[in-house]
């Protein structure tokens, strides 16, 4: 069951993502050849409006494809020939409709089961929060340069930031104070903390629904790229990344783990995994990589700048080559979650 419902929350992630693009080439008058759910062979088909809408056998995601032929430049639905900000804004939407579907997600489970507030509940002692004054109650408003609006970002920054000293911002008795704290050894966990508890939820009427499903999918996008930052500069391997059969492990698991506390809860959790994967579906296609959304826009804006395209036939070539270690990593990566997983 929990496998099922990975393959829904991962296809239907890329669905609203193939769905950004269609709608905003619908939106700019470019021709989209085909429509489809799914991939591999097609099971249904029907043609509306010059789109074809297809139904595929693999339910993995989906595909928008729009009339970009080169030879076919005549066409006045043709992407090429549309202004480079309508392009521009097709390219985009995937990942924009992808932050659009985290925040719905967002308001919705913060509907369901609150939103944590960053206040200190608990101080524990001997630890250097306690040291510096910070009493149950307080608020924590900021992290070194990092404004904190949810409980969790503290842990994270923590997590991220692991013995360094950082400035804290929070406010006590109505005041705003700071304190530099350096974080102490938990020789039993062998983790750094600065000693506080905290992380209940609040209930959220409609308003702060919609202001904390800002700061949920906030949360994540800067979770995701902070965990590149540390990926990139060495401070995690590459082993500890993550594909399809690790998304699917994890799916399994947390439905394994929470079905027993009944429906809403499993539905909670499933939806706290679809907002984290939705933003960062979102972010990793803005990356500036070749064969990504994010590297087509540098084309898109190298255009706008220089006046005139860069020539179709060398972004085909780095596009194609960006496929190709694109694809190499994803076999590294499934590797890993597969000897992970299963040995």
């Amino acid at each position: 069951m929990g496998i099922i419902f990975a393959i829904i929350i991962f296809s239907f992630i890329v669905f609203f993502h193939e769905l950004g693009h269609f709608s905003l080439a619908k939106k700019n008058g470019i021709d989209v050849e085909e429509f489809s759910i799914g991939m591999g062979p097609t099971l249904l088909s029907k043609e509306y409006k010059g789109t074809r809408y297809c139904i595929k056998l693999l339910p993995l995601g989906g595909s928008c494809m729009m009339g970009e032929d080169e030879e076919a430049t005549d066409s006045p639905g043709n992407f090429n020939n549309k202004p480079v900000w309508a392009r521009i804004s097709v390219i985009a939407a995937g990942p924009v409709f992808n932050f659009i579907l985290a925040f719905v997600f967002a308001v919705i489970l913060i509907g369901m089961v609150g939103y944590d507030k960053p206040v200190v509940q608990s101080v524990d002692s001997g630890y250097p929060a306690q040291e510096a004054g910070i009493e149950p109650g307080d608020t924590i408003v900021k992290m070194g340069n990092k404004k904190i609006n949810i409980f969790r970002e503290i842990n994270f920054y923590n997590q991220f930031h692991q013995g360094e000293k950082v400035e804290v911002t929070y406010i006590h008795d109505g005041k705003k104070q700071t304190a530099t704290l350096t974080p102490k050894l938990d020789e039993e966990k062998d983790y750094y903390r600065i000693g506080i508890g905290g992380g209940s939820n609040t209930k959220a009427k409609i308003g702060t629904a919609l202001q904390y499903g800002m700061y949920e999918v906030k949360f994540w996008i800067c979770t995701t790229m902070e965990s590149l930052k540390m990926l990139v500069t060495g401070q995690i391997g590459i082993n500890q990344l993550s594909g399809p059969v690790g998304i699917v492990d994890v799916v399994d698991s947390t439905y394994q783990q929470s079905k027993s506390y009944g429906f809403l809860i499993v539905l909670a959790q499933l939806m706290n995994i679809s907002i984290l994967l939705s933003a960062n579906l979102g972010v990793m296609n803005l990356l500036p990589l070749p064969a990504l959304d994010g590297g087509r826009l540098v084309f898109l804006f190298i255009e706008m700048i220089r006046g005139r395209r860069v020539p179709p036939e060398k972004e085909g070539y780095v596009h194609l080559a960006g496929i190709m270690l694109l694809m190499a990593l994803m076999v590294f990566v499934m590797y890993n979650d597969i000897r992970r997983v299963f040995f």
